[in-house]
């Protein structure tokens, strides 16, 4: 019996094994590997195929000295994508909709980007804490202003990601319990809310995939900031 709605956010364990591990390496059971052949299977071709488009649209305004990402952000892209997207299926755990989990990917790597930043262009990137122009008596404020908004871009990403996987899991399980409590009472009702759920599943299938580009899209700007 649920108890609250948010236990399902709560990360599980069975037999002493915590869930979160399966689902994390679970994607990687899903994924064929690209054999030696010259030909390979239609699946294999059209994952190549998409993984090969991905990457050149994120990396297309990028400088060659970004390129070195590319493994870690295309691989980052699609770890993501694979959690959502299974996230969606019954009786699944999310390991997105945790706050920990998606700050202990926003973190580092936001943090790499800042220190490849200081240690090729230093001045560049401490410039970008005072925007040219500024009256001298804003110096201060413009700074302190422009320091917070550089800590907190790691927070956005994570808590962006967590709470739209979050709000979208809450208002699927919110409208099919709807439903199955209006099906005794009205059949017509149930039969609208059952539309609107299918409706929500359709668009929390585009925002897991959608969510998962921002994530890996920003991380990219914050790069190019820095290269």
């Amino acid at each position: 019996m649920v108890l609250s709605f948010f236990d399902q956010f709560m990360s599980p364990t069975y037999m002493g094994i915590p869930l979160m591990i399966i689902a994390l390496l679970f994607p990687l059971i899903m994924y064929p590997s690209p054999s030696n052949r010259w030909a390979n299977n239609r699946v294999v071709t059209l994952q190549s195929w998409c993984i090969n488009r991905f990457t050149q649209q994120l990396f297309l305004p990028l400088n060659p000295g970004g390129h070195k990402w590319a493994l870690i952000l295309t691989s980052l892209m699609i770890l993501l994508v694979s959690l959502n997207m299974l996230g969606l299926l019954p009786y699944t755990f999310t390991p997105t909709t945790q706050l920990s989990l998606n700050m202990g990917f926003a973190v580092p790597l936001w943090l790499a980007t800042v220190i490849i930043g200081m240690r090729n262009q230093p001045t560049a990137t401490l410039g970008h804490l005072l925007p040219e122009g500024t009256p001298i008596v804003l110096i201060p404020m413009l700074i302190i202003i422009e320091t917070i908004s550089l800590f907190i871009r790691p927070l956005a990403l994570g808590v962006r990601l967590t709470a739209n996987l979050t709000a979208g899991h809450l208002l699927i399980q919110l409208t099919s319990t709807a439903a199955f409590v209006l099906l005794p009472l009205s059949t017509v009702v149930a039969l609208l809310t059952a539309i609107i759920l299918f409706l929500l599943t359709l668009l929390e299938v585009a925002v897991a995939m959608i969510q998962a580009y921002v994530f890996v899209l920003l991380l990219s700007l914050y790069l190019q900031e820095n290269i």
